[in-house]
């Protein structure tokens, strides 16, 4: 853990979190910090991939990187979004839903189709469903079909993830570290949009906005780790 890389972006979600709990002048101060942890974030994979300042890094991990930083940038426009004055839902839906197609273009290689991929299906399946099924009464009829979509991609990615890190390397017998912090990031990617939805749709949750904030972060977080 670097401490001069990881406190910015700390410091930055903290303020994120408080602002989004301010009113009033008070707001400006999520207007700012939230884009900008995302922002940090994805400094990060530019330095780990020596992307910048550039250097020789083999080209699989520049392609690897590059998608991961893709879709932080499509993340940085979704929190933009969600963040308006005006309702842009549907913009900020639609860039997040970019963001996870990045992160499956990423997650694709390093993995075997095996009962790893088939147990992660299952289990990311099973969860999407109860979700949809209990949010689906909720659903304005215009939005029904984007979130199924969002929901789609959001589990495949999850999927794709766990099942990279339940492949071992035949040379190791072991799980890459960079597989696990990719999982780890999917999980809690899927719990924070989760946690989003029904406080939306559902009346509100007590504590949504930490436990969305909080869980967001630390997924970007943990999936630029995966990067090397």
């Amino acid at each position: 853990m670097s401490l001069r890389r990881d406190v910015p972006i700390l410091l930055a979600a903290v303020a994120a979190i408080i602002g989004a709990s301010l009113d009033g002048d008070g707001r400006w101060l999520h207007w700012i910090a939230k884009p900008l942890a995302t922002l940090l974030i994805a400094g990060m994979v530019l330095r780990s991939a020596g992307l910048w300042p550039a250097t020789d890094a083999p080209s699989a991990n520049r392609t690897y990187a590059r998608a991961i930083l893709l879709g932080m940038a499509f993340s940085c426009i979704g929190d933009i979004a969600l963040m308006l004055p005006f309702d842009a839902f549907v913009p900020g839906l639609i860039a997040f839903l970019l963001a996870h197609l990045c992160y499956i273009v990423a997650f694709r290689a390093g993995f075997r189709a095996g009962r790893g991929l088939l147990f992660a299906a299952a289990l990311l399946a099973v969860f999407a469903g109860i979700n949809l099924s209990g949010l689906w009464p909720l659903l304005p009829n215009e939005l029904r079909i984007p979130v199924v979509v969002y929901v789609i991609v959001l589990a495949l990615m999850a999927t794709l993830a766990l099942a990279r890190a339940w492949t071992k390397r035949a040379s190791t017998s072991s799980v890459p570290a960079s597989a696990r912090w990719a999982a780890i990031g999917a999980v809690l990617f899927v719990i924070s949009d989760s946690v989003l939805a029904w406080d939306r749709f559902g009346g509100g949750l007590p504590a949504a906005t930490l436990c969305v904030l909080s869980t967001y972060y630390a997924a970007q977080y943990c999936i630029a780790r995966s990067v090397r």
